[in-house]
């Protein structure tokens, strides 16, 4: 069985820096996997955030978090990281780490994975 557990969140103020973990048990995630973060403040509809595929060279970022968030993969302990830098009030969310296995080539809607993890709370102060 596939668990996702996402780890790292927390208080940070505006301009600072957090870096959320996403490991994987069950399966490895260099196996065709496509990894993405997502978000969800309060009253609004979880949001893509980014995504690593080990189909492609190249991660996917929501335009809203370009140029300061990083996602990352560390095959040997089957984790993939959000980078988050240069944070903002507006990145306050609960944050989820999801995951599908083989190739399909959606990314950007919940419904393209098939895991989820809890969540971890991000809040950044002004």
């Amino acid at each position: 069985q596939v668990q996702l557990v996402e780890s790292g969140g927390g208080l940070v103020q505006a301009g600072g820096s957090l870096r959320l973990s996403c490991a994987a048990s069950g399966r490895t995630f260099s196996n065709a996997a496509m990894v993405g973060w997502f978000r969800q403040a309060p009253g609004m509809e979880r949001a893509f955030v980014a995504v690593i595929d080990w189909n492609s060279p190249n991660p996917q970022y929501a335009d809203s978090v370009k140029g300061r968030f990083t996602i990352s993969r560390d095959n040997a302990k089957n984790t993939v990281y959000l980078q988050m830098d240069s944070l903002k009030p507006e990145d306050t969310a609960v944050y989820y780490c999801a995951a599908r296995w083989g190739y399909s080539g959606r990314y950007y809607y919940s419904e393209d994975y098939d895991y989820w993890g809890q969540g971890t709370q991000v809040t950044v102060s002004s």
